[in-house]
This record gives structure tokens, sequence and C-alpha cells, in this order.
């Protein structure tokens, strides 16, 4: 080959190469666009776990684009208040919110039924069914009529089921008892004599030091512990029936989310199944040391009864059938996590509760 020919061919593949660099920064820029959006929690960060699910949402969407995916993050009240954070989401006022739906009872108690409601799933069982019960595409065609879409994005397992400052023995012990608790589970409390009061989470402690209320319920041992709690109210029951499985919610307003491009809508969700596992193992992780320093601070663990709990189950369903008759959208969601409800503890109790049953008792007995 002589020497012009192999020039005038070197020059020719060098073109090629400038040219397809050319066209490949529009494809990239096509693909990830620069999109950022705000994302105000119904946590303050004082909630390092709770609150932490939208820095870790913001982290992993940041990452997979080269940072072409923004998401700032609000605590609650600094962008908008923590228990209008959906209603903001839905109007377009902000793109993104960290949220549980039972915040919204008061508005539609369809919103609870996805997050948690009294004798629902556990946090497996809520998975199962939101990924696999249809549970998604359920929540999201009520929430439609809201301007929202919205996939699961935590939780913290079942919860304690509160402090009190006197023992609960019978639900005679219930009658008149004011306690810190609302939504589904305050209206099956009254149904047994509680009191249910809305307290919002910095007044709980002053309010149980004055004897304002006997109770009062917050998540579980990691958070409980910040609160102080213990040093007021030292009976610590279980479990928190009301939250079996509370999912946690990112939800978005819907015509942001359909404008995102495709592979973006889908990192999003992926996002959000990540973060919502996350969470869950984060909590796993960190209860068991948080109950042990509650205890060793004076603590003193309680198990509802048997005749207690009986008695709230049976209220539970009282209630659910009469929110049902009058609201159709609650009645499809709820009878879809009651049917899959069935099957899910008929499976549970055959070989996961056998294995954790066993496990536990060589635990008791100081074997592990």
């Amino acid at each position: 080959m002589d020497r012009r020919s192999f020039i005038r061919k070197a020059a020719i593949g060098g073109s090629a190469i400038a040219a397809s660099s050319t066209l490949a920064a529009p494809l990239v820029a096509q693909t990830t666009p620069k999109v950022n959006w705000r994302l105000t929690s119904s946590f303050p960060k004082s909630l390092d776990t709770i609150y932490g699910a939208s820095d870790t949402l913001s982290k992993y969407l940041s990452e997979a684009t080269d940072g072409n995916f923004t998401m700032q993050v609000f605590p609650a009240g600094e962008l908008v208040p923590g228990l209008e954070a959906a209603n903001e989401v839905g109007a377009g006022n902000v793109e993104a919110c960290h949220t549980v739906g039972y915040y919204y009872f008061g508005k539609d108690p369809s919103y609870a039924v996805a997050a948690a409601v009294p004798f629902s799933l556990s946090a497996r069982g809520m998975n199962a069914w939101h990924y696999y019960g249809g549970g998604i595409d359920l929540y999201n065609t009520f929430l439609e009529q809201h301007g929202l879409v919205a996939f699961p994005g935590g939780n913290t397992g079942v919860q304690m089921g509160g402090w009190f400052r006197r023992e609960i023995n019978t639900v005679a012990d219930m009658v008149g008892l004011k306690m810190r608790i609302g939504g589904f589970a305050g209206q099956v409390m009254s149904k047994l004599g509680v009191v249910p009061q809305q307290i919002a989470g910095g007044d709980i402690y002053p309010s149980l030091e004055r004897g304002v209320i006997d109770a009062a319920e917050w998540v579980g041992p990691y958070d409980d512990e910040k609160l102080g709690f213990v040093k007021v109210a030292p009976y610590y029951y279980y479990p928190g029936w009301w939250e079996g499985g509370p999912t946690v919610h990112f939800m978005f307003n819907k015509t942001a989310y359909e404008a995102l491009p495709a592979g973006y809508q889908s990192l999003l969700r992926t996002a959000c199944q990540a973060v919502n596992m996350d969470m869950m193992s984060s909590y796993d992780h960190k209860n068991p040391t948080a109950v042990k320093t509650l205890v060793a601070q004076g603590a003193q663990l309680r198990p509802f009864t048997p005749e207690v709990l009986e008695a709230c189950f049976n209220a539970a369903e009282e209630v659910y059938a009469e929110t049902s008759a009058g609201n159709p959208g609650f009645a499809t969601l709820w009878d879809s996590i009651k049917t899959f409800r069935g099957d899910f503890y008929q499976w549970t109790q055959i070989a996961e509760y056998n294995y954790d049953t066993f496990m536990m008792i060589q635990k008791n007995n100081g074997k592990i």
C-alpha cells in the first residue's frame, strides 16, 4: 500500500470515528436528559432510617444517570407540612414525596389500605401483595383521581404496640384510656372504650409526662428510644396490630411521572423497590440492639393478652364492614388484601413459623 493511499484511508476512518462521537452525544442526552425534581418528606431528619430512604433514592437516581436525574430532598415542614405532602404532590406543586398513605385517612380511608390497617399483612406479606398480588396497580388506580402515582418505598416491619403508663390486662382496662393513636386503629380502639388522641410527635413526651394522655404509639425500638418515652410510660406493649407491615410510599405527580422518558420511569420503579428493601433491612439490624437498650433503661415489655387482641380483631372486622359498605374504592383494595391474607398465613404457619419458633426456643435456652 502506498503512503498516499494509507493516509487517505486513515483520514476516512478518522472522520467516521469523529462522526460517531458526534452522533453519540445527542443519543445520550435523549436517554438521560437533565431532570431536577424536589421531594418533600413527611418525616423529620431525626427519624434517620425513614427520612434517610429519600436520600437513598436520590443517591441511586443520580448515580445511575451520571447526575442527570437529581432529586432534592426536603424534611417535613421545610417545603411542605409533613401531613400535606401527598396533597401538594397531587396538585403539582412538588414532583415527589415520601409519605404513608394512612396519613390521608381523613380524606379517604382507601389511602390507608396499601400502607397499613389493623390485622392486615406482615411486611413480607405486604411486599408479596404489592409486587405480585396486584397491589401496586390497584393502589395507583385509586390514586389516579388524586393526580398521583405511587410505589412502595420502605417498611418498618411490625411495629410495637406503644408506651403505657399502666398495665393493660383486660378489655375493661382499656375503657377511658386516652391514647395517642389515629386512623383505623383509633376507630377500632374507640369501639373498646379508648379515647383516641391526635398529637404531633414532638408533643407526645410532655403529654405523657403530664398525664394528658395515658398511652402513645410511635414506631418501634430504634425510633422510640430517641423520644425517651421509657422515662414517663414504662410499659412497652407489643405487637402493634394496627401496623403489622406498614408500607411507606414514594408518591409522584402523575403528569410529571408520565413525562419522564421510559428509561427514567423504569429506573425510578427499580430504585423505589431497592429502597423498600433497604429500609426493612436497616430496621431489622437496628431494632435488636435498641430494644435491649430500652430494657436496660427500664422498659417493661408486655404482650397484649389474647383477650385484648381478639377483641381488637373483632372490632376491626366491624370497622371494615362498615367502611366497605359506603366506599367501593376501599372495598376493592381491602377485599384484595383480605383474600390474599388467608392464603399467606396458611403458608407462613407451615415452614416460616415453625422454623422461627424453633430458633427462638434455642435462643431462650441459651444455645444461640
